[in-house]
C-alpha cells in the first residue's frame, strides 16, 4: 500500500516525465503504421510498377495536387475478409483523400496496384464510397484515377457489393459534380462501368486498358486471338468505341489534362465556371476568316481553323478528338468565360451526322447544360447520312438524341450556320427551333430542305430525262435552286436565322450575344426526368 502511494506521489510529482515518454512511444507506433501504409505493397512490389513505365498511386498525387494539400482519408483501413491467406495491408489498396488542384478543392481516389494487385474488396470500396459521398455533398470534383486488377475474388459477393454502391454514387454524382477518371493500368470486368459512368474518361497509351472480358476469355469463349491493347487499350477506346474522350502519352500528360479540364468547368452544377481575365479583345476581328472557307462548298475544310480563330486566343481543348470525327465538340474561351463548343466537321463524311457523331454531340450538350456552361455551335451539315447500315443501326434512335439534348438544353445557346445547313440535320445542329437563342448565319450559308442537286433530281426528274444534255441541265438547274432557294435570306426573313453577318464579325457577335443571354432564366414543366431514346 506505502508502495502505492509512493507511485502516485511520484507521478504527481514528476507528471512531464512519465507522459513524454508513454507520448513518444505512441508517436513512435503512429508513425511506424504510418511509414507501413505509405509503403503500399512493400520495395519489391513498387519496383516491379516502375519497371512497367508505371507510377505508384501516391506519386501520381503528387502530379496531379497543388504541393503540400493532399490530407488522406482512410489511410489505415484494412480488409476484413474471412480469407486468411489474403495478407492484410494499411490502405487495402487504395489512396484516398482531398487536396487542391491549381487551388480549387478537389477529391481523389486512387488505386494501388502494388497492394493485392489493386483489387476491389468491401472496405476499399467502402473507401471510395465515402470520399465520393464528401464531393456530392461538398460540391467539389470527383477524380478517379484506375490501376485494377478488378474484384477481389477472395471476398466474392461483398466486393461485387462494393462495385454496386460506387455504381449508385456514380449516379448520384453525375450532374451534380463533374467526375473525372484517368486509367493508367488495367480496369476489367464490372470495374470498367464506373468510369463509364463518369463524365471524362482519359486514358494514357500502352498502359490505360479497359474491357468486360479479357483477352484469355475471349479466347477461351470465342476462340478469338486479340492483345490487350487490340480489345481495351487507349487506342482502340478512343477511335472505336467512344469510351476514352483523351488520350494521353504518359502519366504526366495525363495529369496536364485533367488540369486543363478542370480549368472550364465549375466545381457543382450551382457554380459558375472560372473566369479567366485575357491578353484577346472580345471585339477582335481575324482578317483571315474569309480565306479558312473555300469558294466551292463542296470543297472539304478544317473546321477547327475556324473555331481557334474566333475563340479566345485560340486555345481550344478538343473532347473525343479521335471518335467520330465528322463532328467536333470541345471547351474554349470567349471573353474570358467558358464555353461548349459543338461543330460539324467537312473534313470527315462531308460533316454529315451519323450514329456516333449524335451520341458524341448529345452527351456533350448534356454536359454543358448540367453545368451551366452555355452552347455555340457551327453549322456546316449536308444532313444525316445515309446507307442501310446507319438504318439498320439505329441512326433513327441516335439521331434523335441530339434533337432531345438541344430541346432539354436550357443554358445560353448561339448558333452560327457556316455552310450547308440541310433537311433534319438543319434542325438537329441547333437551331432555332430547338430553342436556340439567337441564330446568326454568314452569307456562305445554304439552307434548305435538301442540297441542290439532291432537290432538282426530284422536282425536275421529267425534264431532266427529256433533256438532251442532262449534265448541263441539272448544272443550271441547280445553280438556279442554289440561287432562289439554298441561301441565308429566306430563313431571316421568316425569324429562323436573327441576323446574317459578316464572318469577320463572328467573335464579336457571339460574345455580345453570350454577354446578352448571361442571366437567361428559362422555365419547363415539372417532370422527374425526361425519357431519351437510349
Amino acid at each position: 500500500m506505502k508502495q502505492d502511494n509512493l507511485a502516485v506521489m511520484n507521478l504527481l510529482a514528476f507528471p512531464s516525465l512519465t507522459c513524454t515518454a508513454m507520448h513518444d512511444e505512441k508517436i513512435k507506433t503512429l508513425n511506424h503504421i504510418k511509414e507501413l501504409a505509405e509503403s503500399g505493397g512493400g520495395k519489391e512490389r513498387i519496383e516491379a510498377q516502375h519497371s512497367k513505365g508505371k507510377l505508384t498511386a501516391r506519386e501520381r498525387i503528387d502530379l496531379l495536387v497543388d504541393e503540400g494539400t493532399f490530407i488522406e482519408i482512410d489511410k489505415y483501413v484494412t480488409h476484413r475478409s474471412e480469407d486468411t491467406s489474403t495478407t492484410k495491408y494499411y490502405g487495402d489498396g487504395l489512396v484516398t483523400g482531398f487536396g487542391t488542384v491549381n487551388g480549387r478543392r478537389v477529391f481523389i481516389y486512387v488505386y494501388d496496384f502494388t497492394v493485392l494487385g489493386g483489387s476491389l474488396g468491401e472496405m476499399a470500396a467502402r473507401k471510395i464510397v465515402k470520399i465520393m459521398d464528401h464531393a456530392i455533398r461538398t460540391g467539389a470534383p470527383v477524380i478517379g484515377i484506375l490501376d485494377s486488377g478488378g474484384a477481389r475474388i477472395q471476398e466474392g459477393v461483398m466486393s461485387l457489393d462494393g462495385y454496386g454502391e460506387i455504381f449508385f454514387r456514380n449516379t448520384m454524382a453525375s450532374g451534380v459534380v463533374p467526375q473525372i477518371t484517368a486509367s493508367m493500368g488495367p480496369c476489367a470486368g464490372g470495374a470498367v462501368y464506373s468510369p463509364a459512368m463518369t463524365d471524362f474518361v482519359i486514358m494514357v497509351e500502352n498502359i490505360g486498358q479497359m474491357f468486360v472480358t479479357g483477352p484469355e476469355v475471349v479466347k477461351e469463349v470465342l476462340s478469338q486471338e486479340v492483345s490487350f491493347e487490340d480489345l481495351g487499350g487507349a487506342k482502340t477506346h478512343a477511335t472505336k468505341s467512344g469510351v476514352a474522350h483523351f488520350v494521353a502519352k504518359n502519366e504526366y500528360d495525363c495529369m496536364d489534362t485533367i488540369k486543363r479540364l478542370l480549368s472550364y468547368l465549375p466545381q457543382n452544377n450551382s457554380d459558375e465556371s472560372p473566369v479567366i481575365e485575357g491578353t484577346d479583345a472580345p471585339n477582335r476581328i481575324d482578317a483571315n476568316m474569309v480565306n479558312l472557307l473555300p469558294e466551292n462548298p463542296y470543297q472539304g475544310y478544317d473546321m477547327k481553323e475556324i473555331i481557334k480563330s474566333i475563340v479566345d486566343n485560340g486555345q481550344f481543348l478538343e473532347v473525343h478528338e479521335l471518335f467520330a470525327e465528322n463532328i467536333v465538340v470541345g471547351f474554349a474561351r470567349m471573353a474570358g468565360r467558358s464555353v461548349g463548343i459543338i461543330a460539324n466537321q467537312p473534313m470527315y463524311l462531308a460533316g454529315a451526322l451519323d450514329i456516333n457523331s449524335s451520341d458524341k454531340a448529345a452527351r456533350f450538350i448534356r454536359f454543358c447544360d448540367a453545368f451551366n456552361i452555355p452552347i455555340v455551335t457551327f453549322v456546316d451539315t449536308p444532313g444525316y447520312l445515309p446507307g442501310r447500315d446507319q438504318e439498320h443501326n439505329g441512326i433513327i434512335r441516335h439521331g434523335s438524341k441530339l434533337l432531345f439534348a438541344y430541346c432539354e438544353a436550357t443554358v445560353p445557346k448561339v448558333t452560327c450556320i457556316i455552310g450547308k445547313a440541310y433537311g433534319g440535320a438543319y434542325i438537329a445542329m441547333g437551331s432555332k427551333n430547338l430553342r436556340a437563342d439567337v441564330n446568326y448565319a454568314w452569307p456562305t450559308a445554304e439552307i434548305a430542305v435538301l442540297g441542290p442537286e439532291a432537290a432538282i433530281t426530284i422536282i425536275h426528274r421529267r425534264d431532266l430525262k427529256q433533256s438532251a444534255d442532262a449534265i448541263t441541265t441539272k448544272k443550271k438547274l441547280a445553280k438556279e435552286y442554289r440561287d432562289k432557294f439554298a441561301n441565308p435570306y429566306i430563313a431571316a426573313e421568316k425569324g429562323g436565322i436573327d441576323l446574317v453577318i459578316d464572318p469577320l464579325e463572328t467573335r464579336p457577335m457571339i460574345i455580345s450575344a453570350l454577354e446578352a443571354l448571361a442571366s437567361k432564366k428559362e422555365g419547363r414543366p415539372w417532370k422527374k426526368h425526361g425519357n431519351m431514346n437510349l
